[in-house]
């Protein structure tokens, strides 16, 4: 093979074109990652800014709900004192107690007091009521002169009691002639949200505010400015006029910065809440992968500059693989166009690249037909799933054996067994070759479906008693030992059918198995669904077994049974019933039961109480005074 190309071959081949490549290549998957990084920042940033307003929003909708149901629990409690003092006049130990319950059962409050008309301390949750007077206060006058009966919020106001900043809660106490009684006030220490608000990390120069709606701060944390006034702030003179809930951004009143404010009137309470976070603090996390992603530009950039010095070496390389490539293909063809087995070669992504002619006699299809199909479009729907498995994990030391069935030219199902094996593993799926070969295994598959049919009906036979289609008596044996080992609670049933041997003297045999069949079909629906099992005891016995189920509800289930049988109405002139019934004895596993003999026995003694109280009933083992039972013969025989 020549080391150099000829001079008349494709502009490709020359060593011109393998640099101009390059240099396109250098040039446009540099613009590429240039508007990548650049498109990746700009969604990232929205994304950012997306998610601060929700988080912020969300935060405001909290606190506010948070805010209103600190307030409306307190204004319950006042509505009911303020409806008690318009009519009676309590005594005040007893209210003083009641203001006391109601202060400890709600956590916001510091205390709660009655203040006569002149401004007096009347009655309090405090152990002794304060000397001073509180005439001079704003809700006090304002109570006093107004017949509003609605809460009213202060301002915080410096707590003449502890010192402390303090938010008052006050109603009007209205006589029953209409006139001013006095005021009920109820005080929450500001300390109560600040303690709650600092909970919460909202970053630096963010910040958290409870205000009145006239712009009056009430609570801001981290603490400051408690008591100011911002109604000339943007978001009094705008934007809670435009939408009780808003989200915007603005420079703080308070330092100045450029912040995201969130905010949410509550529609309960005269009180705003807000939620302010610093620009550059939602930002940051934005900035910061910025930087990592402008890194990765970088090299990425570096990595194509090699990849596209590299380029044109592999150039010179090509040409001399694409003749050693052909080469091998055709002496591939050779062998494959002239053997019975199917020889295919597919892609990955199951594309078939290639299909032997033996593909014609062997399924009637043409092989130059079915190139460029996917090859799983062949196979039969129920076995796609393990040929893809067989390709899912290739491996170029192995090779993996699937049979699946695919449908003929003449519309008939052919089984056949392909040995795929890998053949050019590559990064890109689409590039990764396999070859499979295909046996026709139809008549094969056939013996082994006949095979396995046997064998599956020979287990039935084993486990199964042929009439009534139970479990036999082994299988009995061998689950009530697992379950009873297994289970701390199992109960049994052992039934019999009354009279069954005057049935058969009445009505035949024939007769005697269509009863035993019926009566199998009703113990069979008893666990139908469930982990128990009917069984065949043997005879005209039968036996379920009930894991997990105590005797009381197994006593249920026996009586169910019971019923279903005497429902069918199968005559039976042998039987005082005029119909085939029951008996059914019950028993449960308890700590003085042996095994699962001992459990079996028990059922057994239930049964003969039953038969001996007349059949047709179910009786419980736990009903028997075991002293009696050992005592009494056994009277009546199992074929009766």
């Amino acid at each position: 093979m020549p080391d150099h190309v000829p001079a008349t071959s494709t502009p490709l081949s020359r060593p011109i074109a393998p640099i101009m490549i390059a240099a396109f290549l250098v040039l446009a998957t540099s613009a590429c990652v240039l508007e990548i990084v650049v498109w990746k920042a700009l969604g990232a940033k929205a994304a950012t800014l997306d998610h601060g307003q929700t988080t912020t929003q969300n935060l405001a909708h909290s606190l506010a709900e948070h805010a209103s149901h600190t307030i409306q629990s307190v204004d319950i409690a006042m509505s009911g004192i303020v409806e008690l003092l318009k009519y009676r006049t309590p005594l005040p130990e007893r209210l003083n107690s009641f203001l006391a319950d109601t202060v400890s059962a709600l956590p916001q409050l510091y205390e709660i007091s009655v203040l006569d008309a002149d401004g007096a301390w009347q009655y309090s949750s405090l152990a002794e009521l304060p000397r001073y007077d509180t005439a001079d206060r704003d809700y006090f006058i304002y109570h006093r002169d107004a017949p509003d009966t609605a809460l009213k919020i202060s301002r915080p106001v410096k707590s003449r009691l502890t010192g402390r900043m303090t938010i008052v809660l006050s109603k009007r106490v209205t006589r029953q002639d209409g006139g001013f009684g006095g005021v009920l006030i109820a005080t929450i220490d500001c300390d109560y949200f600040n303690a709650f608000y600092n909970g919460f990390q909202f970053g630096p120069g963010g910040a958290i505010g409870l205000l009145r709606n006239d712009g009056i701060v009430l609570i801001r944390a981290p603490s400051a400015n408690i008591g100011a006034d911002l109604s000339k702030t943007e978001l009094f003179t705008k934007q809670i006029g435009l939408s009780p809930v808003g989200y915007y951004r603005t420079i703080s009143s308070f330092d100045g910065k450029v912040k995201y404010l969130g905010y949410e009137e509550t529609p309960q309470y005269p009180l705003v809440v807000t939620v302010a976070r610093s620009e550059s603090e939602i930002l940051s996390s934005w900035r910061a992968a910025l930087r990592t992603d402008a890194l990765v530009g970088a090299m990425m950039l570096g990595l194509i500059v090699v990849s596209a010095a590299l380029l044109w070496s592999q150039f010179r390389f090509r040409r001399k693989t694409e003749r050693e490539l052909f080469e091998r293909e055709r002496r591939y063809r050779l062998l494959s166009d002239n053997i019975a087995d199917i020889v295919i070669l597919l892609e990955g992504h199951g594309t078939l690249l290639y299909v032997s002619p033996s593909v014609e006699p062997v399924l009637g299809l043409h092989g130059n037909d079915l190139i460029g199909k996917s090859c799983f479009d062949l196979v039969h729907p129920d076995d796609k799933e393990r040929v893809l498995a067989a390709t899912a994990q290739p491996s170029a030391d192995s090779t993996n054996t699937v049979a699946f069935r695919i449908a003929r030219a003449d519309r008939s199902i052919a089984w056949v067994e392909i040995r795929l094996k890998l053949a050019s593993e590559q990064d890109d799926r689409g590039q990764t070759k396999f070859v499979g070969v295909l046996r026709d295994i139809t008549q094969r598959k056939m013996m082994e479906d006949e095979l396995t049919s046997l064998n599956t009906r020979l287990a039935q036979l084993a486990t199964t008693d042929g009439l009534t289609g139970l479990s036999n008596r082994r299988t009995f044996d061998g689950f009530i030992r697992r379950e009873y080992e297994a289970c701390d609670v199992i109960s049994i049933l052992l039934i019999d059918i009354d009279y069954f041997k005057g049935y058969n003297d009445a009505y035949g045999h024939q007769a005697g198995d269509e009863c035993l069949k019926a009566v199998a079909k009703v113990i069979a629906e008893a666990t139908f669904n469930t982990s128990g099992m009917s069984a065949r005891y043997g005879g005209e016995e039968f036996v379920i077994v009930l894991p997990d189920v105590s005797e009381a509800d197994a006593l249920r289930i026996a009586e169910a049974v019971r019923l279903t049988v005497r429902a069918l109405g199968i005559p039976n002139a042998a039987s005082r019933h005029g119909s085939v019934t029951v008996s059914v004895g019950v028993s449960a596993k308890t700590e003085s039961t042996l095994d699962a003999t001992a459990l079996i026995g028990d059922a057994d003694i239930a049964l003969y109480e039953a038969k001996r109280h007349g059949r047709n009933r179910s009786f419980a083992s736990s009903a028997l005074k075991h002293s009696f039972v050992e005592q009494v013969p056994l009277q009546f025989s199992p074929d009766q």
